[in-house]
């Protein structure tokens, strides 16, 4: 049977095994840095590079679970009231390497240059982010902070100690009341992160710490996100998760005017499952 992975390489291959391995690690380091949305998201998959579509169930029962001696009570089942496919996207960004470096590398046993292909891994990190949260338009992909049916709430002046706290709090009563119990994330831009380094007075702590008390699946900041936006979310596979057909990798794309283009790229999608387990701080 031939290696489904031949596509990523190429029977001229300008790396050794070893240098093909440190470039595919470089890639990979640089995305998990970058990557905020992976922090909180469960991952489904790794599928296969081939899977093309994925299903997507939209779940109701939010009800408690029952309990008693004979199991007979009745409760609401978890189902599902609606599935739709979707198409998993490419997302990629090109890079090079050039002949002459490889072969100083090779000559002299100086280690390779991984720059431009970290590079193009921050890039493709930054546009999985972008899919997460905001959604691909042109692919009738919504992302977390504009999908329909997710709760919104006023943001509040953030520039005051004790807003935010008080925003985010309110917000967990709401989620808690629909049934939501979390665990809780928070992801804001970078503007609003720097307003929570401030310390709330008589207690020792900054606003960003006891909003960490609260949201014990993290308190992120993402540069995708417009400046006056933040968004809580109730996570858990039950609510939403990436799928992922191929995880970050490099591809060869084969020798051009004796230089060597690559590709950084993957698979992924957002599925998103319960769209109220989501509430969008907004500014008017």
């Amino acid at each position: 049977m031939p290696d489904a992975s031949n596509f990523l390489t190429h029977e001229h291959l300008p790396l050794s095994p070893e240098r093909w391995r440190e470039l595919n690690m470089a890639v990979v380091e640089v995305a998990r840095r970058r990557l905020v949305g992976r922090r909180f998201l469960d991952l489904f998959g790794p599928l296969g590079a081939g899977v093309q579509s994925v299903h997507n169930d939209v779940f109701t029962g939010t009800d408690r679970a029952g309990i008693g001696i004979l199991g007979e009570e009745p409760t609401p089942p978890v189902r599902t009231t609606g599935r739709q496919m979707l198409t998993i996207p490419i997302l990629y960004k090109d890079f090079s390497l050039y002949w002459r470096d490889l072969q100083t590398s090779e000559q002299f046993g100086t280690p390779l240059d991984m720059s431009a292909a970290a590079g193009a891994s921050s890039f493709v990190a930054d546009r999985e982010d972008d899919m997460i949260f905001n959604g691909v338009k042109e692919l009738g992909l919504p992302g977390l902070v504009n999908v329909s049916g997710r709760q919104v709430m006023p943001l509040g002046d953030w520039s005051k100690v004790g807003t935010a706290l008080a925003t985010v709090s309110t917000a967990i009563e709401r989620f808690v009341e629909n049934g939501y119990f979390g665990p809780y994330c928070l992801v804001m831009s970078p503007h609003l992160y720097a307003k929570l380094a401030r310390f709330v007075e008589n207690t020792g702590l900054s606003e960003i710490a006891h909003i960490r008390e609260l949201c014990t699946d993290g308190v992120f900041r993402s540069n995708v996100l417009p400046m006056n936006l933040a968004v809580l979310l109730s996570t858990g596979p039950q609510n939403f998760d990436l799928a992922v057909a191929q995880d970050f990798r490099v591809a060869y794309l084969g020798a051009e005017k004796m230089n060597h283009p690559f590709r950084v790229f993957e698979c992924a999608v957002l599925r998103i499952k319960r769209a109220q387990a989501i509430c969008t701080l907004e500014s008017k």
